[in-house]
């Protein structure tokens, strides 16, 4: 058991190891994993957000006369889970603008690519293998890279066919995750295809089932159920033989609870790659507008699968992936502390709660004649970090009828 202790926040001290809140991470600037006191300032901030922590005695190199609080389960070091493959952290090697321009042509392409394989597997049972391979490659360097631009332009994409717009979406979040994670790129790419192809058995669900803004009955369950078994046979016809990719495929509605279909599994059952894939797929969804529901913010959707840990996802992956994505990902329409609106474009994973906004609307709710590039991170003086505002809330998409796929990034970045 892990030798830990409540600590009231005003008698914290530097060199404490923090290993928990008393409240969940998600909305502080706090890494997930715990950290080391090292300033005053994460006292100070620490004494804002919480009344008392838990502290790791034993990471922490000191004794504390306080009662033991007993923990919640220990958390797996990433190394264990992925205990076959060596993880190695990446490195953000361009910045947003650099990295824009091959962003939206690999995803430009992807797109069209994507189209094509999902339209050859509705005639003939089988989806264009080898090009898809092809035009994975310029997508997987720029997300290594820097995923911001990827998120960026996914997010802007607005594609008639729900099926695709998702597949994309999907495909792009299991690679950053993979990406945060740290493993090696021949694994991101099979993430990347089995996002891509989750539902492609989907195809064969008919479109009134598919559809449907009620309820299912038992019956159209099953039916809706058997896209796996579907999807497994086009992606098997298709030529891949990739075992992560068929986990995906087989295994993306399982949940770590034992509640998922198709086979009920549990925990460590199921698939490592599937795990991954559940998570990403169902942020997808619900960030996603659907005919029966329409799209939670970023914001809202990783609170939601935030409470899920280790319910239906795995806890060590939620929040690798909250860390991945950011609170406020590329993309998230904002309101600022002092009531203007913006759109959060750039900076979102370093600086989780104060990134780099394009603000749209004043604090009166109306447009801006032009667009006010904002960074939100407290650098240089104090008086300039006291007046900066920061985030009050994230958006519904298309919040006071913006359209952020009008949005010319070309005048405030140059690209």
């Amino acid at each position: 058991m892990l030798d830990t202790r409540k600590v009231a926040t005003e008698d914290l001290q530097i060199g404490m190891f923090v290993s928990r809140l008393d409240r969940p991470w998600l909305g502080t600037p706090f890494a997930m994993q715990g950290f080391r006191i090292e300033n005053r300032e994460q006292i100070e901030e620490l004494q804002k957000l919480c009344k008392y922590v838990l502290v790791d005695n034993e990471q922490s190199g000191m004794s504390l006369s306080l009662p033991k609080t007993r923990s919640a389960r220990q958390h797996l070091p990433l190394e264990t889970i992925f205990f076959d493959r060596s993880l190695k952290p990446y490195r953000d090697q361009t910045d947003f603008i650099q990295e824009h321009a091959a962003a939206n042509q690999a995803i430009d392409v992807l797109t069209d690519d994507l189209q094509q394989s999902y339209e050859r597997a509705t005639r003939d049972n089988r989806i264009h293998t080898v090009m898809l391979r092809q035009s994975l490659d310029p997508l997987l360097g720029s997300v290594a890279r820097n995923p911001d631009a990827s998120v960026w332009v996914s997010r802007l994409k607005r594609h008639d066919r729900y099926t695709y717009q998702r597949a994309l979406n999907t495909g792009i979040w299991a690679v950053a995750l993979g990406r945060e994670l740290g493993l090696p790129k021949s694994d991101l790419r099979s993430l990347a295809m089995g996002g891509m192809l989750l539902d492609v058995g989907m195809l064969y669900v008919p479109s009134d089932i598919a559809n449907a803004q009620r309820p299912l009955s038992p019956d159209e369950a099953e039916v809706v159920q058997a896209h796996i078994e579907h999807g497994l046979e086009i992606v098997r016809a298709s030529g891949i033989m990739n075992r992560d990719v068929l986990d995906m495929v087989a295994h993306h509605h399982e949940r770590y609870n034992g509640s998922g279909y198709p086979r009920g599994l549990t925990e460590d059952r199921i698939p490592t790659f599937a795990r991954i894939a559940g998570l990403v797929d169902t942020y997808s969804a619900i960030t996603t507008d659907r005919g029966y529901a329409s799209a939670l913010s970023p914001a809202a959707a990783m609170r939601a699968l935030y409470d899920m840990r280790d319910i239906e996802f795995q806890a060590e992956l939620v929040e690798a992936f909250i860390r991945a994505v950011g609170i406020y990902p590329a993309g998230t329409l904002v309101e600022l502390t002092d009531g203007s609106v913006a759109v959060v474009v750039a900076e979102y994973r370093a600086h989780r709660l104060r990134p780099t906004v394009l603000r749209l609307l004043d604090a009166g709710k109306r447009r801006l004649e032009k667009p006010e590039l904002l960074k939100l991170q407290a650098d240089g003086s104090s008086w300039r970090r006291k007046s900066l505002p920061g985030i009050r809330r994230s958006l519904e998409p298309d919040a006071f009828g913006i359209q952020l796929e009008e949005i010319d990034l070309h005048e405030y970045f140059g690209i």
